[in-house]
């Protein structure tokens, strides 16, 4: 039996603003939570209308990773039922993860863990400053294992490495300088700059910013040689959209 809504999804124009909604556990993941961001993920890749996405966490704390009494639970669980639920945290960050318009991150309190793995998923993020991360899943004997494909995309091999066995916790400022967070700001200009972000996207094609995102998606593991072919056919068809042709049309009137 499910209890209340654990996240609030708010549209505003067609921005839709995701709040994760258990603030009583700092947001934590549960299998509820994961269901329902991946149902509202699956309906958010199929919408035409929707041109951007912003998550955010409701409390002090933006996502503290895994809820202490699901984990408890699952040790309990078998192998099969504990392969069950990995599978549905991998499907929900997959689901964000290639949406194919732009999801802003605003990040407050602390990201960790699978809050950390939902930064990772994240085109845009936008940290307060004083916003604290972490891929703690080794101070109780496990691993970051289902986000770390995308964490690995973000922030590389070596800062994976130092930051997966130690468990430490570490601040804005350095999120930034290993790329897992775009802007770093005080608390109370997160929403202007999110603001700013989306402005920018306004601007854009919406069919350009999906294809964008295919296409790092792409060849990000491919040597220059195999992305040429792929990234030539990619801006020729752009190039021959409707979406490309009308606002070139546009600019060039300007």
């Amino acid at each position: 039996m499910t209890g209340p809504s654990t996240i609030h999804v708010h549209r505003i124009a067609n921005i839709d603003y995701v709040r994760l909604n258990r603030p009583e556990v700092r947001n934590a993941f549960d299998e509820q939570l994961i269901s329902e961001m991946t149902s509202w993920a699956d309906a958010a890749a199929c919408d035409a209308s929707l041109r951007g996405v912003v998550i955010s966490g409701n409390g002090p704390t933006f996502c503290a990773g895994a809820d202490l009494s699901w984990m408890a639970r699952m040790a309990r669980y078998s192998h099969e039922e504990n392969l069950r639920d990995a599978r549905a945290a991998a499907a929900m960050f997959a689901a964000i993860d290639t949406l194919p318009m732009p999801v802003i991150a605003q990040v407050h309190g602390a990201a960790l863990g699978g809050g950390a793995g939902l930064a990772a998923v994240a085109d845009i993020v936008v940290s307060a400053a004083d916003a604290t991360f972490g891929f703690t899943e080794v101070k109780l004997g496990l691993i970051p294992a289902v986000i770390a494909p995308y964490v690995l995309a973000k922030i590389g091999r070596s800062a994976a490495r130092e930051l997966f066995v130690s468990g430490r916790r570490f601040d804005a400022a350095h999120a930034r300088a290993i790329g897992l967070v775009h802007a770093v700001v005080p608390a109370d200009e997160l929403i202007g700059t999110v603001n700013q972000y989306l402005a920018d996207i306004a601007a854009n094609g919406p069919e350009a910013m999906g294809a964008a995102k295919a296409l790092v998606r792409t060849i990000a593991d491919l040597s220059v040689a195999e992305a040429a072919p792929i990234t030539a056919e990619a801006i020729a068809n752009r190039r021959v959209s409707a979406e490309a042709q009308n606002m070139m049309k546009i600019f060039l009137k300007k």
